[in-house]
């Protein structure tokens, strides 16, 4: 069976001061780890400066600095504070793993060790962290998938509005990507995931699935009546989401959906929906829902109406800015604006081209 060059192996440090043991260990593991044997403290941290281990293997009775306290330098460096522990060492004593348990170590494994029990110990360790990755992957992808259904459930209902969702998703992306750019605005995102944002932004219309069909697809102008019960749906799609996060707990991955769901009709000059906020008060990821969301309003063709073109649609968001915009993401999205056509465009050839494949079919059928 051949074994993964180095560049593929993870990565342990083997901080020990006794040589012996060093090499015993070092010996042991190379076969399927890449080993950086040390033999102190601070040359460990020195090492820290050009790799991150997947795992350390530290041994507590050392000269300068103990196992101990290195291991509480770790734990107190944001840098570092992630990387998963073994306490090598020849105490035997509960006391002693008590105090590594909470200054946060993973295992111990007592000295002198055989090969086996090293080996296992630290393969079982190494298993959990790619099976935590995996699962966390997993869960993401079934949580994103989860967004894409029920905003397509959403969509399918609204016969106006076909393919409004990848539209503002996208436009969203380009204008998030460029405002992440600019001083004002890349310290309040510096925190964001940008896919889970996108995948959030999809859920913005969720609360129409509330909607009566007849006001939802209704193909001429709303009365005062209908708009109203038709306004409803940002907080319908509020309601929704926290309704869902108190059954599921996954409060910090539907918190962005929430927010864009609940406050994308807000307006810059405090005259917009549900809550009439203003300014700064109406979260920064609603204020650029709002944007993208009037803008493919404007460009799309609905049953009452053709579609604007591109440059009147930036020239009427442009006007509204200060009024229903946030000023700052007018001026970047403006700046953008070719980029925003573009991506345009992509989706008119797309959806021009399925329409002549299914033309095409119905044609060969009949």
């Amino acid at each position: 069976m051949s074994h993964p060059n180095k560049r593929t192996k993870k990565i342990i440090f083997l901080v020990d001061d006794n040589a012996t043991n060093l090499t015993v260990a070092e010996e042991t593991l190379s076969k399927d780890y890449r080993v950086i044997a040390l033999s102190s403290a601070p040359k460990m941290f020195s090492a820290l400066e050009k790799f991150t281990p997947n795992l350390i293997l530290l041994d507590i009775e050392m000269p300068e600095i103990s196992g101990f306290e290195a291991m509480s330098m770790l734990k107190s460096d944001e840098k570092y504070n992630k990387i998963p522990v073994i306490f090598l060492t020849g105490r035997s004593d509960v006391a002693s793993e008590a105090v590594g348990i909470q200054l946060g170590a993973v295992d111990f494994i007592t000295k002198p060790f055989t090969e086996a029990v090293l080996l296992t110990r630290i393969k079982t360790h190494m298993n959990i962290d790619e099976l935590i990755q995996q699962r966390t992957e997993q869960l993401v992808k079934l949580q994103h998938g989860l967004v894409h259904v029920m905003a397509d459930l959403v969509e399918n209902r609204d016969g106006n509005t076909g393919g409004h969702i990848d539209r503002t998703s996208k436009y969203m992306e380009l204008l998030i990507n460029e405002m992440m750019k600019h001083q004002g605005y890349a310290n309040a995102m510096k925190d964001w995931d940008l896919k889970s944002v996108i995948s959030s932004a999809r859920l913005h219309d969720l609360g129409k699935i509330a909607i009566p069909d007849a006001i939802l697809n209704k193909p001429g102008k709303l009365t005062d009546e209908e708009f109203e019960i038709m306004k409803s749906h940002s907080k319908k799609g509020q309601e929704i989401i926290q309704h869902t996060i108190e059954k599921t707990g996954d409060e910090e991955f539907l918190r962005d959906a929430e927010i864009i769901a609940a406050y994308h009709h807000e307006k810059w000059n405090g005259k917009g929906y549900p809550e009439g906020l203003k300014e700064c008060e109406i979260p920064l990821l609603a204020r650029i829902m709002a944007l993208v969301d009037v803008y493919d309003a404007l460009v799309s063709e609905r049953p009452y109406k053709k579609p604007m073109p591109h440059e009147k649609a930036v020239s009427i968001i442009i006007e509204d800015s200060g009024t229903h915009f946030d000023p700052g993401i007018v001026e970047i999205f403006a700046s953008i604006q070719d980029d925003i056509l573009a991506a345009r465009d992509g989706f008119r050839i797309a959806a021009s081209s399925i329409d002549l494949k299914a033309n095409t079919t119905v044609g060969a059928v009949e």
